[in-house]
């Protein structure tokens, strides 16, 4: 474990390093200039160069790169362009908003997801089966600010049920959290199916169906176990794509989380905010993986880790 642990370790290491390196090389042959937003319009051409030079943009690629990575060292981010504020500080702040919508949309998913999975599997080819992929189809395929826009009118605007927008309680979390699940239970219904089937068709089921054994023993103890694991796997790239692709949910909602937060510096061209949020990101997608390649062996213990 230990070894494995370590290997795994250097790994995300150079994993980040990379997408640092990629990152930094497109915002830097961007044809945006940072210095340009943060003087204004009507500014001189000698105060934006003025302002180049103090941010150290004058400097070649492997210089500005090279004090980047000094600070990544002493666990410094770098200070935002425009806001004059430490990056750490400023998705310190949002990264609570992000993890508890990230928590809420993942128990939607699943809760939704696999359930209609488990039923699509139980009455393979029946009515019900039929139905439930056409409902996962749409899921999919459905636009999530056209699902937040539809369920802010129907439960907060006409029902009343829900605030319009805001964070702060568990009310705030429903509707988005609902919004960001509906997408990821079309795919996980899809794939819980899938590999149910598939598992239900080898031996050991049939063995213990053999044993006298209840259906909804064979279910919870012998096939669920196994054909959970594609799902798990899901699960580790969801954290990350919920850390940072959540953009129009948080938008739409009025929900302050780091994705908002890079959207914003996107269309500002601040720089250190726009590479804070994508190293949390990224750094969120390594420890998904890792979390969810040391919880598959507790789940089927013939699975090693080498």
């Amino acid at each position: 474990m230990a070894a494995y642990l370590l290997r795994r370790l250097i790994q995300a290491a150079l994993i980040l390093l990379g997408v640092t390196f990629i990152t930094f090389v497109l915002l830097y042959i961007l044809p945006a200039d940072p210095a340009r937003q943060i003087a204004g319009r009507s500014a001189t051409v000698e105060t934006v160069e003025n302002i180049r030079q103090q941010l150290g943009l004058d400097q070649p690629l492997y210089i500005q790169y090279g004090r980047y990575l000094e600070g990544l060292l002493h666990l410094d981010l770098g200070r935002s362009y425009l806001q004059k504020t430490e990056v750490a500080t400023l998705i310190a702040a949002r990264l609570p908003a992000t993890l508890l919508l990230m928590v809420g949309a993942i128990v939607c998913e699943l809760a939704i997801g696999l359930s209609m999975g488990l039923f699509a599997a139980m009455r393979r080819g029946g009515r019900i089966d039929q139905s439930l992929m056409v409902v996962s189809f749409v899921a999919v395929s459905a636009p999530q600010f056209v699902v937040g826009i539809l369920l802010l009118y129907v439960f907060a605007v006409y029902l009343g049920w829900f605030p319009i927008g805001g964070y702060g309680t568990f009310s705030h979390l429903v509707l988005p959290s609902i919004t960001l699940g509906i997408l990821g239970a079309g795919w996980y219904s899809r794939m819980m199916r899938s590999s149910m089937i598939d598992v239900l068709r080898q031996d050991y089921i049939r063995t213990a169906r053999a044993k006298g054994l209840g259906p909804t023993t064979v279910m919870a103890v012998h096939a669920m176990p196994n054909a959970i694991l594609p799902i798990v796997a899901m699960i580790g790239i969801d954290i990350g794509y919920f850390m940072s692709g959540i953009v129009v949910v948080e938008s739409v909602f009025g929900w302050p989380g780091i994705g908002q937060l890079a959207w914003q510096a996107i269309q500002r061209v601040d720089i250190p905010i726009i590479m804070g949020v994508t190293l949390v990101s990224a750094c969120a997608i390594v420890i998904g993986n890792l979390v969810a390649d040391l919880i598959a062996p507790l789940i089927d213990p013939r699975i090693k880790l080498r």
